[in-house]
């Protein structure tokens, strides 16, 4: 029953199998297979290195979407894994998500996405940028008006969608059909033209950086080399338990969801090695490392403009555009319905459960989030945010896994449209990849592992509050 008494349409299950898939893959691929090779190169100094930190953290990464999906093909309901924690755990757990969420998690990337699009847009079409005396103003030490002009075509992008993502599901699922289908068919254009570009070298793909030292690179020094990698190439792999958001607007969620996280996934993974092997194909490794040091350049730009030109460099400019502006639409939709599954459970703002009676969207949520959304673009703080609540994000992650266990015990004989392969053995490496991250960040950057679980406190008096009026 909705709390309030405004007139309300309903949530309908409108999205098929085919299309669930696209928003996996619209969710995930974003800017990461196109900026982090350069990072990742700089941490590993190594071709080889780089790409077996892909494989891992696409392989972990599977094996959490594969635990996520028996959970999901039992609980499937709009609001993802808020849903499952309140049925597996309790109240007050789901709201640490669905909080953390809100806060920093999917409000901040999709301000990340949004502004990385807008500085694309910026590299084709020069924007009117702030002046110097502008940029220096702050308040409470925040420089709302540096890059203003870019932060403005950010903030008009996300305003947009919104709106856009407000007149129906259909709509949306018919622009990430559309634009993931451009987007499959050039990434596949540039791996075919690379491979067989004359400009690249086999001999690339062996070559260690000048300064990498097999002596050093070993042992403890190399796992948390790859550690901190993976880091990287997780960030390429973010939003893939997204779609659970409107698991109750997908038909036979019980089937199509788990088999759209699988699929999903599995079409991602091979899409970013393929993507990543002829980045190192056709540049070696140490171009990556000087982009890197620099601060001055986006890796894929530069693959594709030294083997396409100066014309390259416009269309991988142009599919950066692309998938930025699906991905900024694809988590704008998928993480509206988990601040309505919140509200619908009076764990939020009052009226945000409120479903648009001639779209059956949850209009409400949709335009709270823009505007906490724009308002980290202001702030220019959402990079900081996101890097912060890697340490949260895989708390939640490992929560669901560990979930697959508490459900086997508590309900051996409910329905498991599902049941994830190779039990326990995959969910118990995910589960035991987390525990190593956690601790591994705990001892390493404490700083941001500390910020990150006070980002997620923040909520508590917000919970203690929305408690207390149960009932009134």
């Amino acid at each position: 029953m909705q709390n309030n008494s405004e007139k309300q349409g309903k949530l309908v299950q409108t999205i098929g199998l085919t299309s669930a898939i696209v928003l996996v893959i619209s969710s995930v691929i974003g800017t990461g297979v196109f900026k982090k090779i350069a990072p990742m190169s700089a941490e590993l100094q190594s071709p080889g290195l780089v790409l077996t930190a892909w494989l891992v953290a696409g392989l972990i990464s599977l094996a959490g979407t594969l635990s996520n999906a028996e959970v999901a093909s039992m609980l499937a309901d709009s609001g993802g894994d808020f849903v499952y924690y309140r049925k597996i755990y309790n109240r007050f757990f789901a709201f640490l998500f669905g909080w953390t969420n809100f806060a920093v998690i999917r409000t901040a990337s999709i301000a990340s996405i949004a502004y990385v699009f807008a500085q694309s847009l910026n590299s084709l079409i020069p924007i009117p940028n702030s002046s110097p005396e502008m940029s220096e103003m702050s308040f409470l030490g925040l420089h709302f008006l540096d890059n203003l002009g870019i932060k403005l075509v950010a903030i008009a992008l996300i305003v947009f969608l919104t709106y856009f993502n407000t007149k129906g599901l259909k709509l949306g699922e018919k622009l990430s059909n559309t634009l993931v289908t451009l987007m499959i068919i050039v990434m596949l254009g540039i791996i075919i033209l690379g491979l067989t570009s004359s400009v690249g070298n086999w001999e690339y793909l062996k070559q260690n950086s000048v300064k990498f030292n097999p002596e050093e690179m070993q042992g403890g020094t190399l796992f948390k080399a790859l550690a901190l990698a993976c880091l990287s190439a997780f960030w390429g792999y973010e939003g893939w338990n997204s779609v659970g958001y409107i698991g109750g607007e997908i038909k036979n969620p019980q089937r199509n969801l788990p088999l759209a996280l699988t699929i999903g996934m599995i079409i991602i993974i091979a899409m970013y090695m393929m993507m990543n092997f002829v980045y190192l194909y056709i540049l070696p490794i140490d171009e990556f490392i000087k982009i890197h040091e620099t601060k001055n350049g986006i890796g894929a730009v530069a693959v594709v403009t030294h083997f396409l030109g100066s014309w390259g460099g416009v269309l991988i400019s142009c599919l950066i555009l692309v998938t930025t502006f699906n991905c900024t639409s694809s988590t704008i939709l998928l993480a509206s319905r988990l601040f309505y599954a919140m509200s619908h459970e009076k764990m939020f703002f009052k009226h945000v459960d409120y479903i648009h009676p001639k779209y059956n969207t949850p209009s409400k949520a949709l335009a709270l989030q823009a505007v906490w959304a724009s308002l980290l673009v202001l702030s220019g703080t959402f990079d900081q945010l996101t890097d912060m609540l890697i340490f949260a994000a895989f708390i939640f992650y490992g929560a669901t896994t560990f979930g697959v266990f508490i459900l086997r015990k508590k309900m051996p004989d409910a329905p498991r449209p599902y049941k994830v392969i190779a039990y326990p053995f995959v969910p118990a490496i995910f589960i035991l990849f987390c525990i190593v991250l956690l601790v591994n960040t705990l001892m390493e950057r404490p700083n941001e592992a500390l910020i990150g679980l006070g980002l997620m406190a923040t909520g508590l008096p917000f919970y203690f509050y929305w408690k207390s009026k149960e009932g009134n």
